[in-house]
């Protein structure tokens, strides 16, 4: 089987692309020395999983109790559940663990602390930390994370595992310097919280970082112990923009296939609309060409881009394309395909059930399909 055999829309993976993307990764955060513990949350896929674990220590990162239960089911027990727990869902944790599992969780909460405690079964427990992003989290020098930390390491069955934290807002940041200084401010918040932890005795032997952009661009980790970058893998027309990732770099396309021509208003349409491609903007906080609409046009031979074609809008299944100069109608007959690289790859691959999976550029054949675990 081809792409031309394909019904579009479809979910493309460039494995050779991806295999370069996670070993340079390794190889990066190798130097820096400290564990990597990739963020399976865009791919949730064993057969990725195991592309980006070659050569670490095995420990990922998840999003979602399902990505959980189904990295598990695919021989992973290392994992750490990166989103604040809430007590309903501590049942289901339990009796994944009970299997065999060595799930982590985090909380920024002490009333979940209590929770935690009180359940009957024991957990491993991180207390997230607010480092600049304030979505959630506790501050690093503030009141709540003795508070959450005593409560935790009162209870026999809790082993509070150590301290966590994300880096949301580098993704605001422009250019290098910029990277560093919020990889920087990450790095003191959390290392900060981990010193007030052993200073009031209490365990902190995990200090976690995230972030693609802080991870690439740390210049000192000294005290963090690992990291869990997760989009470096895949890459997307944001990061591209980021210059944290290069357009051919980008290992995941989505296929689609071009569907009416509206010649007298110089655009043409394609089956990929705001389900397949999502209707993320994000490239939109760009000026000029950095900005691609809804995603990025290229051949669908050899995902090249295809100059001035624009995703100016989407529908729930319609793509509309149009150029500042005259389409090439020729070139993009109804029934050609095209590939689309994402501007926001998480989102664009959560509609999908299946990765088709290439080996290069230029090569169409589709030499295997890796599955996707969806839900929560």
């Amino acid at each position: 089987m081809n792409m031309d055999d394909l019904t579009t829309p479809a979910l493309i993976l460039d494995k050779s692309r991806l295999a370069r993307n996670t070993a340079a990764m390794t190889e990066h955060v190798r130097g820096l020395g400290v564990d990597l513990r990739p963020h399976l949350k865009t791919a949730k896929s064993a057969d990725v999983a195991a592309l980006a674990l070659a050569g670490n220590f095995g420990g990922i990162t998840v999003a979602t109790l399902q990505e959980a239960e189904y990295f598990f089911d695919n021989g992973i027990t290392d994992m750490t559940y990166a989103a604040c727990i809430v007590p309903s869902k501590l049942d289901r944790v339990a009796a994944l663990n009970a299997r065999g599992a060595d799930l982590k969780l985090i909380t920024d909460n002490a009333a979940v602390a209590a929770a935690i405690v009180s359940h009957e079964a024991g957990f491993k427990v991180l207390i997230e930390i607010d480092c600049g992003e304030h979505r959630t989290g506790v501050l690093p020098g503030g009141p709540q994370l003795l508070e959450i930390a005593a409560i935790l390491d009162a209870a026999p069955t809790v082993e509070l595992a150590g301290v966590l934290t994300h880096a949301g807002h580098s993704y605001a940041g422009r250019g290098i310097a910029a990277f560093e200084a919020v990889a920087e401010e990450e790095r003191a918040a959390v290392v900060n919280a981990a010193e007030r932890l052993r200073a009031a005795n209490h365990p902190c032997a995990t200090v976690s970082t995230g972030s693609t952009p802080c991870v690439l661009y740390a210049r000192d980790l000294t005290g963090v112990t690992e990291v869990r970058p997760g989009v470096y893998m895949f890459g997307d027309m944001f990061h591209a923009g980021l210059g944290t990732r290069r357009v051919d770099e980008i290992a995941v396309s989505v296929l689609a296939s071009v569907i009416a021509h509206r010649e007298a208003d110089n655009q043409l349409y394609i089956d990929a609309g705001g389900l397949a491609l999502s209707k993320d903007r994000a490239t939109g906080a760009f000026d000029g060409d950095a900005d691609c609409g809804y995603g990025l046009i290229c051949d669908a031979a050899t995902c090249a881009p295809i100059p001035g074609l624009h995703i100016a809008a989407v529908h729930q299944e319609h793509g509309m394309v149009t150029a500042g100069a005259p389409l090439p109608f020729d070139r993009l007959p109804v029934g050609a395909k095209v590939r689309v690289l994402p501007n926001h790859v998480c989102m664009t691959a959560a509609a999908y059930d299946a990765y088709n999976v290439i080996e290069g550029d230029g090569k169409n054949e589709i030499t295997t399909t890796w599955g996707r675990c969806n839900g929560w």
